[in-house]
């Protein structure tokens, strides 16, 4: 298995669909927060997930 391969197909799906996935940290995040609670440490995960996202017109993570 080519594990260079596997990434490369992941980034560009990232690059692709980023906003999709923003949304789905977001949904993730919400149901977490309602199961067990500890709003401020999912948030902070949910950021940083959004974080290393590329922003598709400038093909980087959003955070740099």
């Amino acid at each position: 298995m080519d594990l260079n391969f596997l990434k490369g197909k992941a980034e560009e799906l990232l690059n692709e669909h980023g906003d999709k996935v923003e949304a789905a940290a977001e949904k993730v995040g919400d149901l977490v927060k309602d199961k067990y609670g500890h709003e401020e440490q999912v948030d902070l995960a949910v950021d940083k997930i959004k974080e290393m996202i590329p922003d598709p017109e400038a093909g980087q993570p959003t955070g740099q």
